[in-house]
């Protein structure tokens, strides 16, 4: 199985992933790792990135994803995963691919923002984040669960395993 933790920059998907990672003994990929230089040179200018920014690094999880699947591994990854179309494009038709997405205020994710250091996303690409986040809906049922991320990191987990039950 292959957990995505999605949401919003500064949401806490990394907290999150690596404990679940953790937790249930898999390996954990930090998807901004993955993304192309020039991707990080404009989020960090303040532009944010269009699909096409996105794409080589989309299948760049794929492909990662592939790579796990093929030899049998089980593995977390840290993703914003916005939209419904790059869903659709990590998972492709696998049922063994889920989302785990984190939602919180915009103002509980400013302050986590305000508080972290050395990351190169600034809170001024906050809104164009919630402008294309597609949270997951009915459709998504069974490959997706939507928790607040306003519980502790240790809650969070918990309900992420037992929802898993691996």
């Amino acid at each position: 199985m292959i957990v995505i933790v999605m949401g919003v920059s500064g949401v806490g998907k990394t907290t999150i992933a690596v404990g679940l990672a953790e937790q249930l003994g898999w390996p954990f990929i930090e998807g901004d790792d993955l993304h192309p230089a020039a991707n990080v040179q404009k989020m960090a200018a303040g532009i944010p990135l269009t699909d096409d920014d996105r794409a080589p690094w989309l299948d760049a999880l794929a492909d990662r994803i592939e790579v796990w699947r093929a030899a049998g591994s089980d593995g977390v990854i840290a993703c914003s995963a916005l939209r419904r179309v790059y869903r659709d494009r990590l998972a492709g038709s696998h049922r063994d691919v889920r989302f785990l997405h984190l939602s919180a205020s915009r103002e509980v994710v400013l302050e986590r923002m305000a508080g972290r250091r050395g990351h190169f996303m600034p809170p001024a690409l906050l809104d164009s984040q919630y402008a294309a986040l597609e949270p997951p809906d009915e459709s998504e049922r069974g490959r997706a669960l939507t928790l607040d991320a306003g519980a502790t990191p240790e809650e969070l987990v918990a309900r992420a395993v037992e929802w898993l039950d691996p």
